[in-house]
């Protein structure tokens, strides 16, 4: 991957609230994880049809010597507490969206955006595997459901099946491809976590 910053711009901000649907019955949240600069705000801005909410600071030199941006050396600003979004799955469905930061000083905050969630997206960024290995191991101590997503910007350069090798992740957990700047591709991953928490309930159902 060769882009000169993690989170190229997404689409603009939307120009109006979308409300919810009257015929809506549930409401269900999703924490989008991984590391820092990978793309989760991004992700978060694309696939909302609210105006998304991110708590973006500009990044200082100060924070150059705590932050690693090997890799992402055009990141200019970074996540200080939680990005927010909403997307409607269907006529009774709507899923909450919340990023969570990625540097381990904010790591804290994990444990609050946790509660209640339906399951998790991992982020990854073949530039920056390493970054994402904390997130998957807390998520499988916790038995928290999750996919994962290789976040390639458009760019093919890496094959899942090389990506899930080198995350060593367990073949039952989910991996697919994204651009997180596309809104298509990144509800996708969203419908792929719901897919995936929906048959890990059939199977302890069927028991």
């Amino acid at each position: 991957m060769h882009s000169t910053t993690s989170e190229p711009p997404a689409p603009g901000p939307r120009t109006a609230e979308a409300p919810l649907p009257g015929t809506t019955e549930q409401a269900l949240k999703i924490t989008v994880l991984g590391g820092f600069g990978v793309g989760k705000t991004t992700l978060v801005r694309s696939v909302s049809e609210i105006r998304p909410l991110d708590t973006e600071e500009t990044m200082t030199r100060a924070g150059a010597a705590v932050d690693d941006l090997e890799g992402v050396e055009g990141k200019r600003a970074t996540t200080v507490a939680f990005d927010f979004g909403r997307i409607t799955l269907d006529a009774t469905a709507v899923l909450y969206v919340f990023g969570a930061p990625g540097q381990e000083r904010f790591w804290f905050l994990w444990d609050r955006l946790f509660a209640g969630s339906l399951g998790a997206v991992v982020l990854v960024d073949t530039r920056r595997l390493e970054e994402s290995w904390y997130a998957i191991d807390r998520l499988e101590a916790q038995g928290t459901p999750f996919v994962v997503a290789h976040n390639d910007f458009g760019e093919t350069s890496h094959g899942l099946d090389e990506v899930r090798a080198a995350l060593d992740l367990d073949p039952a957990v989910p991996l697919v491809r994204c651009d997180a700047r596309e809104r298509d591709s990144a509800k996708q991953v969203l419908i792929s976590l719901v897919r995936h928490v929906r048959s890990l309930v059939a199977a302890r159902s069927a028991r």
